[in-house]
């Protein structure tokens, strides 16, 4: 795992929602969390800070299945209105190499592409992936033969990929959160705190509190056979490498099976 490698927070987007979350959409953002921390089994110098209310809660993608997506009116666009920030130089690379196999058949602004590019930069400067027609210029609207969705996520399934191979780093992490903080222990000595959670409003920067919807807290998302943990598998697997990943699957299996009742389950998941 590189200590140095991290998806930018969101970049304070204001796309129009102006705090709509009525009552029952979403949770309150402040709730009771179950946190653990344990040493990082392959890196002494580290440890992990889990958010086991998170990792253990039922959450899961609806894009497509009931996604109100971050702007009112653009549902089928998901978390892919804004188009996405790469992480470093390194993510837009790679990226790129895996632009070059997308084709017509599977990506349908292909063309638009070609002829303009796919990334630009932002007011600050910064790379980012091309908006195009008011959504990430990847983002395969309905309708169109080759599947709707992500191109590089459908490229990932076709090639029998995991998609965090060819997505930027943003993309695939969320909804997952991974920060970095040195802490300074009581003796003079500093640890990495790399700490794991829920990539919930606050995540987006103040500019969160204006999304249309977002599916972290929304009861409509949660509700999966599989808890977070077990179905980001992959994705937790390369924040955290394996030997911190299997010692979270532990403390999560643990925590599972209690006998008592869970200690501060996720608001937005369905009552036990």
């Amino acid at each position: 795992m590189a200590k140095t490698k991290k998806a930018k927070a969101g970049k304070s987007p204001n796309v129009g929602g102006v705090r709509r979350r009525a009552a029952g959409e979403e949770v309150p953002l402040d709730h009771a969390r179950a946190w653990v921390e344990f040493p990082d089994p392959a890196d002494e110098e580290q440890v992990f800070r889990c958010d086991l209310t998170w990792l253990t809660s039922r959450w899961s993608c609806v894009f497509g299945r009931g996604c109100q997506g971050i702007q009112a009116g653009r549902a089928d666009d998901g978390c892919c209105t804004l188009g996405a920030h790469f992480s470093e130089d390194e993510d837009e690379l790679r990226v790129a190499g895996h632009v070059a196999r997308l084709t017509p058949l599977n990506w349908q602004f292909h063309d638009v592409a070609a002829a303009g590019g796919w990334t630009e930069t932002d007011g600050d400067g910064e790379r980012k992936t091309r908006r195009h027609q008011g959504a990430c210029i990847f983002n395969n609207r309905p309708g169109f033969a080759g599947g709707a969705g992500c191109a590089l996520h459908l490229l990932a399934l076709q090639e029998g990929r995991e998609p965090l191979e060819t997505k930027p780093d943003v993309c695939w992490q969320l909804p997952v959160r991974r920060t970095f903080d040195w802490v300074e222990l009581g003796d003079g000595e500093q640890r990495l705190q790399v700490t794991i959670g829920e990539y919930d409003r606050r995540g987006w920067g103040s500019g969160g509190h204006d999304l249309h919807w977002w599916c972290t807290g929304a009861p409509s998302a949660h509700g999966a056979g599989e808890p977070v943990y077990v179905s980001y598998r992959a994705e937790l697997l390369e924040l955290m490498g394996k030997a911190g990943y299997d010692r979270l699957v532990e403390l999560c299996e643990q925590r599972l099976a209690s006998q008592l009742p869970l200690l501060a389950p996720h608001p937005a998941d369905p009552p036990c």
